[in-house]
């Protein structure tokens, strides 16, 4: 497995990420550790949770992946590059979510022990909150970065323009930065290339996209209808969210005309999903998901070999209208 610079960073981590937010719910604790083996075999060692996961689950399940990614690495936290996230709310307090300095400090703490580890390595808010000045927010990462606790910073779900903000206010601070973003990215979601990446290839900025496969919908094997159990998109209160994004008649005829491109290419649709969000220059690791050790297999292929220049060209025309969002037709 190759390993690439993170961003502007010193660091460097596997060409695919783990992701892990269905550990402990959707998939049970032995098939997480199938998984987690599945993964290390292959050569990834950047594997990313985050403390309201597993996703779907109640919320008194919440920190379950973390608690199960700590038990799996005992004795080989050195081996992994660990990344975790907080701001969903975890707890019935007012102040239980968000990027406050005081959720901020409470909920590292929680997943310091739950991960069974002294540091996390790069340490994310989940989304950005309208509620906090970012300058509270940076600050208090730069404290966890100092005393040592975590060793970088990171954003998901962030716009372009919050992005900015941020590095400009962390410059004005001299202060720590968020040295890489967690957005959405996939051939059915392509937003992010007009601006968000853009700023990003400038800035430096490492890029860790999730939901390369779109929830399962671009390896091809669901068709329309009622969605199949036990997939993400009847995953508890996640389903709706999949379900909205995802479950739409026009996303279904592009995922079929995508197939045909597969198919003419020699190329398994999940494999050709990842390759495609690896061609972008920007993109530093995609976060894979699975809920079976097997599913991984058609994603780790994606490293193999690029992605044709005329397979890429002929994905990029057949999607491009959805650069300018998911509710185009």
């Amino acid at each position: 497995m190759e390993h690439v610079r993170f961003g502007r960073t010193g660091l460097k981590v596997s060409r695919l990420c783990l992701g892990t937010m269905t550990f402990g719910y959707q998939s049970d604790r032995d098939t997480s550790f199938a998984i987690m083996d599945t993964a290390a075999d292959a050569g990834i060692t950047f594997f990313d949770t985050a403390d309201v996961y597993p996703l779907g689950a109640p919320v008194e399940d919440f920190g379950r992946t973390e608690e199960l990614i700590g038990e799996w690495m005992d004795g080989r936290r050195d081996q992994f590059i660990v990344a975790s996230k907080c701001f969903f709310p975890t707890g019935p307090k007012p102040w239980d979510g968000g990027n406050s300095r005081q959720n901020i400090m409470r909920a590292v703490e929680a997943s310091l022990r739950r991960l069974r580890t002294d540091h996390i390595d790069l340490y994310q808010v989940h989304s950005w909150d309208q509620n906090t000045p970012i300058d509270e927010t940076l600050s208090a990462m730069d404290d966890l970065v100092r005393s040592g606790k975590v060793r970088y910073v990171g954003c998901s779900n962030t716009l372009a323009y919050q992005l900015a903000r941020s590095i400009g206010r962390s410059e004005v601070l001299g202060v720590c930065r968020f040295e890489s973003v967690q957005p959405r990215y996939n051939l059915l979601f392509r937003e992010n290339e007009r601006e968000l990446f853009p700023l990003c290839t400038e800035e430096q900025v490492a890029v860790i996209p999730y939901n390369p496969l779109a929830g399962g919908l671009l390896t091809g094997k669901h068709r329309t209808g009622a969605p199949t159990e036990g997939s993400r998109f009847t995953l508890g209160y996640a389903a709706g969210r999949y379900q909205d994004r995802y479950w739409r008649e026009h996303m279904f005829e592009s995922v079929e005309q995508i197939r045909a491109i597969a198919e003419d290419a020699g190329i398994p649709m999940t494999t050709l999903a990842v390759r495609w969000v690896l061609a972008n220059p920007v993109i530093t690791s995609p976060i894979l998901g699975a809920s079976r050790p097997d599913q991984l297999a058609a994603s780790l292929a994606a490293t193999d070999e690029p992605l044709p220049h005329d397979v890429k060209e002929q994905l990029d025309q057949l999607t491009h209208e959805y650069r300018f969002g998911d509710n185009v037709r």
